[in-house]
Protein backbone atom coordinates (compact mmCIF):
# COMPACT_ATOMS: atom_id res chain seq x y z
CA UNK A 1 0.00 0.00 0.00
CA UNK A 2 1.51 3.42 -0.60
CA UNK A 3 1.73 6.32 1.83
CA UNK A 4 -1.68 7.88 1.26
CA UNK A 5 -3.47 4.82 1.35
CA UNK A 6 -3.49 3.62 -1.77
CA UNK A 7 -3.93 0.24 -3.39
CA UNK A 8 -1.86 -1.47 -5.35
CA UNK A 9 -3.26 -3.20 -8.32
CA UNK A 10 -0.89 -5.97 -10.17
CA UNK A 11 -1.57 -9.46 -11.45
CA UNK A 12 -1.33 -11.50 -10.10
CA UNK A 13 -3.01 -10.38 -6.86
CA UNK A 14 -5.83 -8.50 -9.37
CA UNK A 15 -7.09 -10.30 -12.66
CA UNK A 16 -6.40 -8.03 -14.68
CA UNK A 17 -3.92 -6.69 -17.38
CA UNK A 18 -2.38 -3.69 -16.76
CA UNK A 19 -1.81 -1.57 -20.32
CA UNK A 20 -0.85 2.03 -18.62
CA UNK A 21 -1.00 4.11 -21.73
CA UNK A 22 1.23 6.99 -20.16
CA UNK A 23 4.02 4.24 -19.18
CA UNK A 24 4.35 4.00 -22.82
CA UNK A 25 4.92 7.18 -26.04
CA UNK A 26 1.93 5.63 -27.61
CA UNK A 27 -0.58 8.13 -25.85
CA UNK A 28 -1.60 11.54 -27.49
CA UNK A 29 0.99 13.50 -26.05
CA UNK A 30 3.29 11.23 -27.97
CA UNK A 31 5.60 10.97 -24.71
CA UNK A 32 6.35 8.82 -21.76
CA UNK A 33 4.51 10.96 -18.98
CA UNK A 34 5.03 7.80 -16.12
CA UNK A 35 8.85 7.14 -15.36
CA UNK A 36 7.65 3.63 -13.76
CA UNK A 37 3.94 3.35 -14.56
CA UNK A 38 2.37 1.74 -12.02
CA UNK A 39 -1.44 0.95 -11.08
CA UNK A 40 -2.77 2.47 -7.74
CA UNK A 41 -6.45 3.51 -6.38
CA UNK A 42 -8.13 4.37 -3.40
CA UNK A 43 -9.79 1.79 -1.37
CA UNK A 44 -13.25 2.67 -1.95
CA UNK A 45 -12.25 2.64 -5.75
CA UNK A 46 -10.57 -0.91 -5.50
CA UNK A 47 -13.60 -2.07 -4.11
CA UNK A 48 -15.59 -1.17 -7.31
CA UNK A 49 -12.85 -2.50 -9.12
CA UNK A 50 -12.65 -6.00 -7.67
CA UNK A 51 -16.53 -6.21 -8.01
CA UNK A 52 -16.20 -4.89 -12.12
CA UNK A 53 -13.05 -7.58 -12.57
CA UNK A 54 -15.59 -10.44 -11.26
CA UNK A 55 -18.37 -9.00 -13.29
CA UNK A 56 -16.13 -9.49 -16.31
CA UNK A 57 -15.30 -12.45 -15.70
CA UNK A 58 -18.76 -13.97 -15.20
CA UNK A 59 -19.25 -12.83 -19.14
CA UNK A 60 -15.24 -14.55 -20.12
CA UNK A 61 -14.00 -11.33 -20.49
CA UNK A 62 -11.10 -9.38 -18.32
CA UNK A 63 -10.41 -5.95 -17.76
CA UNK A 64 -7.30 -4.04 -19.29
CA UNK A 65 -6.47 -1.10 -16.71
CA UNK A 66 -4.98 1.64 -19.27
CA UNK A 67 -4.50 4.51 -16.36
CA UNK A 68 -6.25 4.85 -13.01
CA UNK A 69 -4.28 7.21 -10.14
CA UNK A 70 -2.58 10.35 -11.81
CA UNK A 71 0.09 12.15 -9.74
CA UNK A 72 -0.83 16.19 -10.25
CA UNK A 73 2.29 16.15 -11.64
CA UNK A 74 1.55 14.22 -14.68
CA UNK A 75 -1.73 15.90 -14.70
CA UNK A 76 0.23 18.78 -15.64
CA UNK A 77 2.39 17.36 -18.32
CA UNK A 78 -1.42 16.12 -19.78
CA UNK A 79 -3.05 19.64 -19.49
CA UNK A 80 0.10 22.03 -20.99
CA UNK A 81 -0.14 19.76 -23.90
CA UNK A 82 -3.63 19.26 -24.22
CA UNK A 83 -5.51 22.26 -22.19
CA UNK A 84 -8.80 20.63 -23.59
CA UNK A 85 -11.28 20.60 -20.13
CA UNK A 86 -13.61 18.50 -22.31
CA UNK A 87 -11.11 15.77 -21.65
CA UNK A 88 -8.60 16.67 -19.54
CA UNK A 89 -9.62 18.29 -15.71
CA UNK A 90 -7.74 21.69 -14.97
CA UNK A 91 -4.67 20.45 -12.66
CA UNK A 92 -5.83 23.88 -10.68
CA UNK A 93 -9.36 21.99 -9.91
CA UNK A 94 -8.09 18.84 -9.60
CA UNK A 95 -8.39 14.99 -11.89
CA UNK A 96 -10.41 12.55 -10.21
CA UNK A 97 -7.29 10.45 -11.62
CA UNK A 98 -5.47 12.88 -9.68
CA UNK A 99 -7.29 11.59 -6.19
CA UNK A 100 -6.77 7.91 -7.22
CA UNK A 101 -10.99 7.56 -7.67
CA UNK A 102 -11.01 7.02 -11.19
CA UNK A 103 -9.84 4.49 -13.84
CA UNK A 104 -9.50 4.10 -17.71
CA UNK A 105 -10.57 0.38 -18.67
CA UNK A 106 -11.19 -1.22 -21.81
CA UNK A 107 -12.15 -5.12 -22.17
CA UNK A 108 -10.29 -8.12 -23.50
CA UNK A 109 -11.41 -11.88 -23.86
CA UNK A 110 -9.65 -14.29 -21.64
CA UNK A 111 -7.42 -15.13 -24.27
CA UNK A 112 -6.50 -11.87 -24.21
CA UNK A 113 -8.30 -10.40 -27.61
CA UNK A 114 -9.27 -6.68 -27.39
CA UNK A 115 -13.00 -6.42 -28.29
CA UNK A 116 -13.46 -3.54 -30.50
CA UNK A 117 -14.35 -0.17 -28.87
CA UNK A 118 -14.84 1.75 -32.43
CA UNK A 119 -11.82 4.02 -30.89
CA UNK A 120 -8.98 3.79 -28.70
CA UNK A 121 -8.40 4.52 -25.34
CA UNK A 122 -7.17 8.19 -25.19
CA UNK A 123 -8.67 9.18 -28.45
CA UNK A 124 -9.86 13.08 -27.82
CA UNK A 125 -12.59 13.28 -30.21
CA UNK A 126 -16.19 13.43 -30.46
CA UNK A 127 -15.91 9.87 -31.30
CA UNK A 128 -14.66 8.81 -27.51
CA UNK A 129 -18.15 9.67 -26.77
CA UNK A 130 -20.06 6.84 -25.87
CA UNK A 131 -23.25 8.04 -28.07
CA UNK A 132 -20.29 8.71 -30.74
CA UNK A 133 -22.64 8.40 -34.13
CA UNK A 134 -19.79 7.08 -36.39
CA UNK A 135 -19.75 3.60 -34.91
CA UNK A 136 -21.07 0.62 -35.53
CA UNK A 137 -23.76 -1.28 -33.64
CA UNK A 138 -21.54 -4.15 -32.62
CA UNK A 139 -18.58 -1.35 -31.07
CA UNK A 140 -21.64 0.16 -29.49
CA UNK A 141 -22.58 -3.04 -27.19
CA UNK A 142 -19.17 -3.48 -26.63
CA UNK A 143 -19.31 0.40 -24.77
CA UNK A 144 -22.49 -0.78 -23.38
CA UNK A 145 -21.38 -3.53 -21.91
CA UNK A 146 -18.63 -2.33 -20.44
CA UNK A 147 -21.06 0.47 -19.17
CA UNK A 148 -22.89 -1.63 -17.84
CA UNK A 149 -20.11 -3.31 -15.81
CA UNK A 150 -18.65 -0.74 -14.36
CA UNK A 151 -21.55 1.22 -13.26
CA UNK A 152 -22.92 -2.52 -11.75
CA UNK A 153 -19.73 -2.22 -9.73
CA UNK A 154 -20.45 1.08 -8.47
CA UNK A 155 -18.87 3.21 -10.65
CA UNK A 156 -19.55 6.53 -12.10
CA UNK A 157 -19.17 7.26 -16.01
CA UNK A 158 -18.50 10.41 -17.75
CA UNK A 159 -20.15 10.67 -21.46
CA UNK A 160 -17.26 12.35 -23.50
CA UNK A 161 -15.09 9.36 -22.77
CA UNK A 162 -16.15 5.44 -23.15
CA UNK A 163 -13.11 4.24 -21.07
CA UNK A 164 -13.40 6.74 -18.04
CA UNK A 165 -15.18 5.61 -14.77
CA UNK A 166 -14.71 7.30 -11.22
CA UNK A 167 -16.29 7.39 -8.07
CA UNK A 168 -19.23 9.05 -7.08
CA UNK A 169 -18.45 12.40 -5.17
CA UNK A 170 -14.89 11.88 -6.29
CA UNK A 171 -14.28 15.56 -5.06
CA UNK A 172 -13.86 14.23 -1.42
CA UNK A 173 -10.65 12.78 -1.55
CA UNK A 174 -7.53 15.11 -2.04
CA UNK A 175 -5.60 15.60 -4.82
CA UNK A 176 -2.54 13.90 -4.79
CA UNK A 177 1.28 14.64 -6.09
CA UNK A 178 3.70 11.55 -6.26
CA UNK A 179 5.43 11.94 -3.30
CA UNK A 180 2.90 13.23 -0.91
CA UNK A 181 1.24 9.51 -2.44
CA UNK A 182 4.27 7.27 -2.09
CA UNK A 183 3.58 5.49 -5.36
CA UNK A 184 7.28 6.70 -7.05
CA UNK A 185 5.45 6.71 -10.40
CA UNK A 186 7.31 10.53 -11.81
CA UNK A 187 10.76 9.54 -10.49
Amino acid sequence: MAAAGLVEIAPPSWDVTLDLVYGQSDNFTGKVIYARPRCFLVDAAATCLERAIRFAGEQELRLVVTDAFRPSEAQWRLWDHTPDDTFLAHPERGSPHSRGVAVDVTLETVAGVRLDMGGPVDELTENARHDAPGITPGQRANRLLLLGIMTAAGFDWYNAEWWHYQLFDSRRWPVLSDSEAGTGIMS
